[in-house]
């Protein structure tokens, strides 16, 4: 079967139809809060024992954005979906959500984690200020590959926001967070 504008635009639209459905998860009086800091210590725990580095880097951060799970798919039209938690000095602040969409030559799905570090009072202050924060070029990527030492080095300790994205599953090549939009929710 050879691929047509149709069946191009269904694909995307039960794409889209998919992730905006997860989006409508949190009713009124759910365990949502509990279910996304449970996902957060987890996160956190299996980022600091494969990558030893970042517990540096989460000692000099004024606070961390913690994505559990970021959801990616695309066919021609694509978008992203997560939950995750604000930290600062250790304790839950906020609870946000990251999406994205996109569009072009795509096709697949992955799933991936992420933790924004925000290394500067300034930066997590603008971040917290914003009615809706996007990623963008000023973020410093720390990408923890096979067996690489992640630490914070004088690079990344300058840059205002440092993002690490780890345990990368699915048929995408790829992660990066620009373009994702933070948005903050009440769970």
């Amino acid at each position: 079967m050879t691929p047509n504008r149709r069946t191009l635009l269904a694909g995307a639209g039960a794409t889209l139809a998919s992730l905006s459905l997860a989006a409508c998860g949190n009713g009124i009086g759910s365990p949502a809060p509990t279910q996304i800091d449970a996902r957060v210590d987890a996160t956190l725990q299996h980022m600091f024992s494969a990558y030893p580095g970042t517990v540096d880097i989460s000692n000099q951060a004024a606070g961390m954005l913690v994505m559990p799970l970021i959801t990616e798919a695309g066919l021609g039209l694509g978008g992203s979906y997560g939950r995750g938690a604000l930290r600062v000095g250790g304790a839950t602040v906020d609870y946000y959500l990251a999406t994205a969409a996109s569009a072009g030559l795509q096709i697949g799905a992955q799933q991936y984690s992420h933790v924004l570090f925000f290394m500067t009072q300034d930066a997590l202050l603008d971040f917290r200020a914003g009615n809706g924060w996007s990623a963008g070029g000023d973020i410093e990527y720390a990408i923890p590959s096979q067996g690489e030492m992640l630490r914070a080095d004088a690079l990344t300790s300058l840059s205002p926001v440092i993002a690490v994205v780890f345990a990368q599953a699915g048929l995408r090549v790829g992660a990066t967070v620009e373009g994702t939009k933070y948005t903050r929710i009440i769970p």
